[in-house]
């Protein structure tokens, strides 16, 4: 009896030991496994080096340096500085009839040239789990691409911004690294040298400089539309579900610009809804009598491109931290084009209001609870509402201008309450508090409301 208990205890004992050792060995092949595809796939300096190399030399360019300078969001890619050389004098002669002067003689007498290398190779995912979060950067990346490549070059030479040397969509048989999206694009540093700071503020002179590339921006995107809205991107969930039904057209730019629109934030809007200690619970996501939307669907839908007049090509992500300038901080170039689509240019400027605009060039009045528009905010609203009109036959009335830009200041508060706050918060809380008890307004958006009803012959929830 006793030999027969130890036997059973020991073959128990060695089960555990078996166990042990299985789920050690599974971990650390787990964690071997990982480390070989992180090595495959992230984007290294040699890979980096390879693929310029390849990309430079579609144009009759040879790369000379390359350093890396920054890493993209949660390690989808890098930014290198390049520094290339043309090969013959007929490329020589290319890059001066299309991106200017932008080369520099060297001692030999070639031309050299300062250029930006923006290569994006995602983490590994298992298949199946690509969220919202993650579809929306990779479609992003994109569109910036498609921008610089096709869009870019229609909005005029002297409108400050990165020029597409190369780019790998739209380059078939090319032979760099299956699974990588690629740009070298000229580097702005050279006539803007001074770099926006995250989550800081501008100076006066910037700010101005600011505004007024924004709205010769939207000026001439005005030009180009309509755009043919079956090659626009449609949320990444939906545009995902399309790809997959076979439709690939979706390249050139998002049908709605920005990242913060309500149809691509219904779970942030979701845990707003259900937080009754947000005042903005309330205020923005009860359902409303007859139709039973809240104020921030309305607002959502109101926003809504639909091929209107009014709207044109927005930069969907403006911040300090998207723009280079002038040591003198008179001229202005932004970049990051990852969000550009359709929209209304007012929702360009309620980011760029709350969060890089000074707040003693909005108000006088900091810290009340309620603020109508002060003169601040006055002055600049009409300063980029002049430069949109001028030169063109729009018709763009004020007071229509203004009850969308109080729209874009309700929908901007909707995402930053589901998000978090950052920037002039203060102001823009007690803007949107004096803009939903304006009873015009409230009045306004109902009817507009209703002719988009008229339209569409039912309420589209977004």
């Amino acid at each position: 009896m006793f030999m027969r208990t130890v036997d059973n205890r020991w073959k128990v004992f060695s089960l555990l030991i078996l166990l042990v050792s299985i789920l050690l060995w599974s971990f650390l092949d787990m964690r071997e496994e990982e480390a070989m595809l992180k090595s495959l796939v992230q984007p290294t300096s040699g890979l980096a080096e390879r693929v310029a190399t390849i990309m430079l030399s579609w144009h009759s360019l040879e790369l000379l340096s390359l350093n890396k300078t920054q890493s993209l969001w949660a390690g989808y890619g890098n930014i290198c500085e390049l520094t290339a050389r043309a090969t013959t004098p007929a490329a020589a002669r290319r890059m001066r009839d299309i991106y200017g002067d932008i080369g520099v003689s060297d001692e030999d007498g070639d031309e050299t040239y300062a250029l930006i290398l923006k290569l994006i190779s995602p983490p590994p995912r298992q298949a199946g789990t690509e969220d919202e979060g993650h579809l929306r950067k990779i479609m992003s990346y994109e569109v910036e691409q498609s921008f610089y490549s096709a869009i870019a070059p229609l909005l005029g030479r002297d409108l400050p911004m990165a020029r597409c040397i190369a780019a790998t969509q739209g380059s078939p048989g090319s032979d760099t690294p299956e699974g990588l999206t690629a740009t070298i694009m000229t580097d702005l540093r050279l006539d803007y040298p001074v770099a926006g700071e995250k989550r800081a503020v501008l100076n006066e002179t910037q700010a101005h400089a600011a505004l007024d590339w924004l709205s010769e921006f939207h000026k001439r995107s005005w030009r180009m539309l309509p755009l043919p809205l079956q090659e626009l991107l449609l949320p990444p969930l939906e545009e995902a579900d399309r790809r997959r039904r076979g439709d690939t057209l979706g390249r050139s730019a998002w049908l709605n610009g920005g990242y913060t629109y309500l149809a691509t934030r219904r779970k942030e809007y979701g845990s707003l809804a259900a937080d009754s200690a947000s005042e903005w619970s309330s205020a923005l996501c009860k359902p409303l009598a007859p139709n039973g939307y809240s104020i921030a669907e309305l607002v959502a839908n109101f926003l809504t491109p639909r091929g209107r007049d009014h709207e044109t090509l927005i930069h969907g992500d403006v911040k300090s931290e998207n723009l280079f300038t002038t040591h003198s901080g008179l001229g202005v170039a932004f970049y990051d084009f990852q969000y550009v689509g359709l929209g209304l240019g007012v929702c360009d400027l309620a980011k760029l209001f709350t969060c890089s605009i000074p707040l003693d060039m909005l108000t006088d009045n900091d810290g009340l609870a309620e603020l109508l528009m002060d003169n601040g905010e006055r002055r600049l609203l009409e300063r980029y509402h002049d430069n949109l009109l001028v030169g063109t036959s729009k018709v763009y009335e004020w007071d229509t201008f203004v009850r969308h830009w109080e729209t874009a200041l309700v929908d901007w508060l909707r995402f930053q309450a589901s998000w978090g706050f950052w920037g002039n918060t203060e102001w823009l809380e007690a803007r949107v508090r004096s803009i939903l008890k304006d009873q015009g307004w409230r009045t306004w958006l109902d009817e507009q409301q209703s002719l988009i009803d008229q339209e569409t012959g039912s309420l589209a929830r977004n």
